[in-house]
């Protein structure tokens, strides 16, 4: 029993051999590596401000979490899990605090540049995210940080870069600086050589007078730029209105879809030249063909020379009220009669659509209504009407002459027939109100003048009105018997 208690059963041998070749056992499990060398390892822990990965070294790696990623405040959660395989960069095998510090941004970076520079070499395209828009352009991660100019992100100029956070995009590398840590893309490059066949193609098939819609892409100060699908165009500031303007942003707004003409194609510079107004109707044309001689429109003097007056009677349209036609009696100086600034009623005389002269006279349009009467003429005030070659009336569609009604499902040529009226009767209410006022002042600017007033003769006037044909009992809405109880509907009688 004594002799089986001093016996010691062995369990182990050693068979590294002295304690300094166990140490060099153990050594020989661990990693060697320097500062700045690349290693794999798998992250154990993620926290808010740091990762810890293990390399196989004898204590873990650090990642701080501003060397995740080349995002600016980056949350870990979002980069790495737990288990994840990971590559990172040796930025200092001991700190201050015995920690193994480790980026992974640097080794992204380091892996990059090498893909980088044979992408450069190859005239190849990269890939990335926009992550930032920054002053002048915007950042792009290619496994680095590039940056794209502002002027090279589209084949135009954009101003509002921040749609594009978040896309991904193609690029050519313009410029690649690894001590500057300098990479210049350029995305405009990359669209023009991947758009050169489609571009030719369709400027081949664009000509001239072509009518095309498009999207307003850009506004400049000369003019604005139109997206035809593709391929902008330019439509000059002269292009954009019929009439005078300071800046096209009066006219359109980035967004906007418009119809365009196409005025030119310059294959060799691949240039397109559009017109707005072409595709709109000429405010000249227009005028000409809803007014005619005789008829009554409003308007606001805009200039007073020596020999008459200027009336804007439309937007861009102005015509002349020349000296003898501002009132009845001789006038010396214009603005006796009107100030600038001031809104009259005047009777069309002419229009001169080939040189683009109105003319019209302030003192025929209040010889043409006498404010104490009745006997109202729609067509004198704007209204449109047709007549037979008899010179009868023609009746809107929809109404029956014979029953003085309008026909069932013709509601909406009555509305407009209404409206249109009513439009008409208001003006020439506003007329008489003028020329009531005129008569008014009409004794004290002849005395301005040194003159007396003539008697105005408004009954006599207003019964041979211009507008009338020779025989002032036809072809006028207002001595139309027919049309009387059409009238009278309108008038509430």
């Amino acid at each position: 029993m004594a002799e089986n208690n001093n016996e010691v059963t062995k369990v182990a041998i050693n068979d590294i051999g002295t304690e300094e070749d166990f140490i060099k056992a153990v050594d020989s499990t661990i990693k060697n590596f320097d500062d700045g060398d690349l290693v794999e390892g798998t992250v154990v822990k993620v926290d808010r401000d740091e990762v810890l990965v293990d390399i196989g070294y004898k204590t873990e790696g650090v990642i701080p979490s501003r060397e995740l990623s080349i995002k600016k405040d980056v949350d870990p959660d979002e980069v790495v899990e737990v288990g994840d395989p990971i590559e990172a960069l040796v930025v200092t095998k001991e700190d201050k605090e015995g920690r193994l510090i480790l980026s992974k941004k640097r080794a992204q970076y380091e892996r990059a540049w090498g893909d980088i520079e044979k992408i450069k070499e190859a005239d190849g395209v990269v890939e990335g995210t926009v992550i930032e828009a920054v002053k002048g352009g915007l950042i792009v991660d290619i496994g680095l940080r590039g940056f794209l100019p502002a002027s090279l992100v589209e084949m135009r100029r954009v101003r509002d870069l921040s749609p594009y956070i978040g896309q991904k995009i193609k690029a050519k590398i313009l410029e690649l600086d690894k001590n500057r840590n300098n990479v210049v893309l350029s995305r405009r490059q990359y669209l023009e050589e991947t758009q050169s066949e489609v571009r030719e193609t369709f400027l081949s098939q664009l000509k001239k007078g072509q009518i095309r819609e498009g999207v307003v892409s850009s506004i400049v100060n000369f003019g604005a730029f139109v997206d035809l699908g593709g391929v902008d165009g330019l439509i000059h500031v002269s292009e954009l209105s019929w009439k005078h303007i300071d800046h096209p942003s009066e006219v359109v707004k980035v967004g906007d879809k418009v119809t365009v003409e196409v005025l030119d194609v310059d294959l060799d510079r691949e240039r397109i030249s559009l017109s707005l107004k072409a595709t709109q109707e000429d405010p000249w044309q227009r005028f000409a063909r809803t007014h005619v001689p005789g008829q009554i429109v409003k308007g606001k003097v805009t200039k007073i020379v020596q020999f008459g007056v200027f009336i804007s009677v439309e937007d861009g349209i102005e015509g002349l009220v020349h000296i003898s036609e501002l009132a009845n009696r001789h006038v010396e100086n214009p603005e006796t009669v009107v100030k600038p600034g001031e809104e009259v009623f005047v009777k069309v005389i002419d229009v001169d659509l080939d040189r683009r002269r109105i003319s019209l006279s302030l003192k025929q349009a209040n010889d043409s209504v006498d404010p104490n009467s009745e006997d109202f003429d729609p067509a004198l005030y704007g209204m449109p009407a047709e007549y037979d070659e008899e010179g009868n009336y023609k009746y809107p569609e929809g109404f029956d002459p014979n029953t003085n009604e309008w026909i069932a499902g013709f509601e909406k040529q009555r509305e407009e027939w209404e409206a249109q009226y009513a439009a008409a009767h208001d003006l020439w209410e506003q007329h008489k109100a003028f020329v009531a006022k005129e008569l008014e002042n009409a004794a004290a600017s002849a005395a301005e003048d040194g003159q007396a007033p003539k008697e105005e003769k408004h009954e006599e006037a207003a019964a041979t009105s211009n507008y009338s044909s020779e025989n002032t009992s036809a072809g006028t809405l207002a001595d139309s018997d027919q049309l009387a109880a059409l009238r009278d509907q309108l008038l509430g009688k």
